[in-house]
């Protein structure tokens, strides 16, 4: 008859060693995902700093002038360290492209890109992620409508300031059928990021003295 004591210690190494195997195989399933999701999402930002800031308009490596900015950075609101990117043309400064968060989606948090020229106005806005409801919140993706296209060689004087708003909240920008939170969220982001580029313009542009 089979000693007892062993027999437990038996099945308890055999217990513990499937345990082991199980929790290296999740955690190399999920290291694996994680770095797929992440150079998707880098991905997705590549494609959009060429829409958001066209080629016409630089003729500099955006990603080789890539500066970083820090996590709560003051009206960005980012919830991680994100890059943001010089433009140039001939060497001198053209703009620059933020990154800006809005957390007061109606699903979530909403990450995006702002392009903006020396002057102050705004090349271009692409959302890269958003949770926002299909059918509704979702118009603010390029792939989905053209809502987004509105922000296109605005400034912070076009409108003036207190219009910044969509048409429901007394503003200039259409609210989305059915959707008033998600555009609003997403009206504010991008005047933030034109406030925070007035701000720093100087820096930026005396880059070129440098």
């Amino acid at each position: 008859m089979p000693d007892r004591p062993a027999l437990i210690l038996k099945s308890s190494l055999v217990l513990g060693g499937f345990a082991l195997v199980v929790a290296v195989v999740l955690a190399l399933v999920n290291l694996a995902t994680a770095e797929r999701i992440l150079e998707q999402q880098l991905a997705a930002e590549r494609r959009a700093l060429a829409e958001v800031f066209p080629a016409t308009l630089h003729d500099n490596d955006l990603l080789a002038d890539a500066f970083m900015l820090a996590t709560g950075t003051a009206m960005l609101e980012l919830t991680n360290d994100r890059p943001g990117y010089i433009a140039t043309r001939d060497g001198r400064f053209a703009g620059v492209i933020l990154p800006v968060e809005a957390h007061d989606g109606y699903s979530g948090d909403i990450r995006l890109l702002v392009g903006i020229l020396a002057s102050g106005s705004v090349t271009g806005v692409r959302v890269l992620e958003h949770r926002e409801t299909p059918g509704l919140g979702d118009k603010i993706d390029i792939d989905v409508d053209d809502w987004i296209l509105a922000f296109n060689g605005r400034t912070l004087g076009n409108p003036p300031l207190p219009r910044w708003q969509v048409v429901k909240d007394g503003g200039e920008f259409d609210q989305l059928t059915g959707a008033t939170v998600t555009p609003r969220a997403v009206v504010n982001a991008v005047r933030r990021a034109l406030q925070f580029f007035d701000q720093n313009r100087a820096l930026w542009a005396n880059r070129d003295a440098d």
